[in-house]
């Protein structure tokens, strides 16, 4: 878990106190690739800090699948609007390798956030920096090619490109896998 208070301590120092309080509510789970992590239409439970994997959103469908984001070592993720709401979720979240996260639930973060000020804090900056995160996406959806998406991605997070397989990238980037198979020609 030590990860998580190196995340939590880029953010503001904690005492040894508040991070015992805290880590008392975070369990470990495991999951090994390909294993679906949140279907569609259950409610997400846990929001989690991945140690160590990657974590891949998309909408199942029986034709095509949509990804649209992606999660790596030392980052939460959850189907976050499922988590906030208590309403099924519209996606899935795939483990793309096998992973290991700490999770904690929805009652247990309320907890954390009503006896803790520092909680109340690091809660604040997870959810603004998901806003800015999914403000990013969609900006880039409206305003770039999907060459220039491309080109984004490749400098921005080279490991999606070493890590994911180039079907999901396309997905990801609003294309189809023959797309992005002539975009990666004319980049080379």
């Amino acid at each position: 878990m030590g990860y998580i208070r190196e995340y939590y301590e880029q953010i503001t120092r904690l005492t040894e106190e508040e991070w015992l309080f805290i880590s008392s509510y975070f369990t470990k789970r495991v999951f090994k690739k390909g294993e679906v992590i949140t279907k569609r239409g259950d409610i997400e439970k846990y929001l989690s800090f991945i140690e160590s994997g990657i974590v891949r959103y998309y909408i199942p469908d029986v034709e095509n699948e949509l990804t649209f984001h992606f999660c790596f070592d030392r980052e939460f993720t959850c189907a976050y609007d499922s988590f906030l709401s208590q309403n099924p979720s519209e996606y899935e979240l795939q483990a793309l390798t096998n992973m290991v996260m700490w999770s904690i639930s929805n009652r247990d973060l309320q907890i954390v956030y009503a006896q803790t000020k520092v909680g109340n804090y690091l809660g604040r900056f997870a959810a603004e920096n998901l806003y800015l995160a999914k403000s990013k996406r969609e900006l880039a959806l409206l305003k770039f090619t999907a060459k220039q998406r491309y080109l984004n991605l490749f400098d921005e997070n080279p490991e999606i490109i070493e890590k994911i397989p180039l079907k999901y990238i396309a997905s990801y980037i609003g294309i189809t896998p023959q797309g992005l198979s002539r975009i990666r020609k004319q980049i080379i």
